[in-house]
């Protein structure tokens, strides 16, 4: 598949920092912050990027839309595993019909998490259920979409009392914004280099 290629070669070049800080260089970080570890799957799946949108019931980021992921566990054996544990509870992704094919940047969120994003493809076919508990939705966007940098917006809005800028990659009824688009502009740039 031309597509795994490029992003083969995408993960091979430099790569900036990510941070949902990164547009906003006035915001001033907590000196000793403490960033709790969490791993996402960037998962490709025939030329389309699997998806998730947040359950509305939750205390963090409702209705929002992300990668599979969260918290990496004690009992993980690395970034890598905690991703794939994730996507088999949250979508019911089979860890063994899945290619890794490499780790991106470190992303830092604004809630104090050091995410790893995991990009990975999914060679075989399966019928992804969303956890109740979790997840509302499980969906994809084809994978040109998000790695076009034509299709990205900046945006901003006031977070705690002071502008914030970041990311916005819009794609039908889906707002795709935050982490999840700047950790997708990312591979778009190297993408496009």
């Amino acid at each position: 598949m031309p597509e795994l290629d490029r992003l083969r070669a995408a993960l091979l070049r430099p790569a900036g920092a990510s941070s949902d800080f990164d547009l906003n260089p006035a915001i001033e970080l907590p000196p000793g912050r403490v960033l709790r570890p969490a791993a996402v799957l960037v998962a490709v799946w025939r030329d389309r990027l699997i998806l998730t949108k947040r359950a509305s019931h939750l205390k963090h980021h409702p209705g929002q839309i992300a990668f599979p992921g969260g918290k990496v566990d004690p009992g993980d054996a690395s970034t890598t595993a905690a991703a794939l544990r994730e996507a088999r509870e949250e979508i019911a992704l089979p860890s063994d019909s899945v290619d890794i094919l490499g780790l991106m940047p470190v992303h830092e969120t604004v809630t104090g998490f050091s995410v790893t994003p995991v990009l990975c493809h999914v060679r075989a076919d399966f019928s992804p259920v969303p956890e109740k508990g979790e997840v509302d939705e499980v969906f994809t966007v084809p994978l040109n979409h998000v790695l076009n940098p034509a299709n990205y917006a900046l945006e901003r809005r006031l977070w705690r009392g002071q502008w914030r800028r970041y990311y916005a990659v819009p794609y039908g009824p889906h707002y795709i914004w935050g982490a999840t688009a700047r950790i997708l502009r990312g591979l778009a740039d190297r993408v496009a280099r």
